[in-house]
């Protein structure tokens, strides 16, 4: 239900069109992380023989099937929306190019920047016997191409181009303008040649893999910190939940992938649009502020400033209560750090959520943690989930070890 609303707010044409956009991105985000844990979860119950049905009377199986049907139907609804968002910003001079709309100019730029930019981050894998199939880690993208040999048309080869980490998906095409934009996999399949020399392209096709990222780590644990590490380790190489693709991709390239990734056919989703709507949110972040929302200043609670920042003082005259995101969380961090400085301060004891490795919270945190080995105080956090994109949090925790 709240991504719902989180995709309603995608539709609704009265926000800005890249907040649009955002909207749309969070909520196949959200998508993929209900995919990797909820249906994960169901799976693994399926894999173990569970029948014990819900409480509103459904077997894992039935469940399952029914958030297939609900997923399917959210998915295409998502690529209808992203349908309409393209067609509104190319009306706003911000275009999303498909590779039959490329021109001679577009070409020659694309080359030029694939071979300068691109080109030395990727790395091409013919699949045989003497090359094996790559790792293919969560969330990752590869396209892969079915090759005719040179001078021998009728043999075949299928390799494999992985998208590399941190390489944006949306490619500014700078021969006009306008702000026209190029997908990376349409700039790879253009310039295949400088990476398969002699080889006639057949066939190409985009796979997206979705794995099991649930991770149960026993509260109970002798060693917590060791049992993190084979938890995250063993999480990397988790089943594939889902194995998305386009819409009328070659089927001897998906008999390729369903066999090298031991998939089953039922986890495979066939797109009609964009594999992977939440690398949108890289269009957010183009110069068009006149198509976001205003920026928003949250105000500090007065009160605080007027005990000279001292939240203890402020709230022992009268309790606080702090609105966001209308009040700046900045007295939050605040208050910890005043609570990580204070030597009257015995424990801190707070539970953590997506943090980040900056964090300001966990820093003060950890500041009260080693200056309590000397002064007897102790602080105890914890953090309730960690997902794939959440590493940083095991840095986090050793340390605070």
């Amino acid at each position: 239900a709240f991504n719902e609303r989180v995709f309603e707010e995608a539709c609704n044409s009265r926000n800005p069109l890249l907040e649009r956009v955002r909207f749309l991105s969070i909520s196949a985000a959200n998508l993929d992380e209900f995919t990797m844990v909820r249906i994960a979860g169901l799976m693994d119950q399926l894999q173990h023989g569970a029948h014990i049905p819900s409480m509103d009377g459904l077997t894992p199986k039935q469940q399952l099937q029914k958030i297939r049907e609900a997923v399917a139907a959210l998915m295409q609804a998502q690529q209808q929306c992203w349908l309409n968002l393209k067609t509104q910003l190319h009306e706003e001079d911000v275009t999303i190019l498909s590779a039959k709309q490329f021109t001679v100019k577009d070409k020659a730029w694309i080359r030029e920047y694939f071979l300068s930019q691109i080109f030395p981050l990727l790395t091409p894998i013919a699949v045989d016997p003497a090359h094996p199939f790559p790792f293919i880690p969560n969330l990752g993208m590869v396209q892969v191409m079915e090759l005719a040999y040179p001078r021998r048309p009728s043999k075949r080869m299928v390799a494999m181009v992985p998208f590399p980490a941190g390489q944006s998906r949306f490619i500014r095409v700078e021969t006009g303008k306008t702000k026209r934009f190029a997908l990376l996999e349409d700039v790879i399949a253009l310039c295949f040649s400088e990476l398969f020399p002699g080889f006639t392209l057949e066939a190409s096709g985009i796979f997206r893999v979705i794995r099991d990222s649930d991770l149960e780590i026993e509260d109970e644990a002798e060693d917590l910190m060791r049992n993190l590490d084979i938890a995250v380790k063993k999480r990397r190489y988790g089943r594939i939940v889902r194995l998305g693709t386009m819409k009328g991709v070659s089927h001897k390239l998906l008999h390729f992938m369903l066999e090298h990734l031991q998939t089953d056919p039922d986890d495979v989703v066939e797109v009609d649009g964009l594999v992977g709507l939440a690398s949108l949110a890289e269009l957010t972040q183009i110069a068009r502020g006149d198509l976001l929302f205003p920026p928003f200043t949250a105000r500090y609670p007065e009160r605080i400033n007027d005990f000279g920042g001292d939240c203890f003082a402020a709230i022992a005259a009268k309790d606080i209560i702090v609105h966001h995101p209308y009040e700046s969380f900045d007295v939050v961090v605040q208050f910890v750090k005043q609570a990580a400085s204070d030597p009257h301060v015995v424990s801190i004891k707070q539970t953590l959520y997506r943090t980040s490795a900056d964090s300001p919270i966990v820093r003060a945190l950890i500041e009260k943690h080693h200056s309590g080995a000397q002064h007897g105080t102790r602080w105890c956090t914890g953090s309730v989930r960690i997902r794939e994109h959440e590493n940083p949090r095991e840095v986090i925790a050793r340390g605070a070890s």
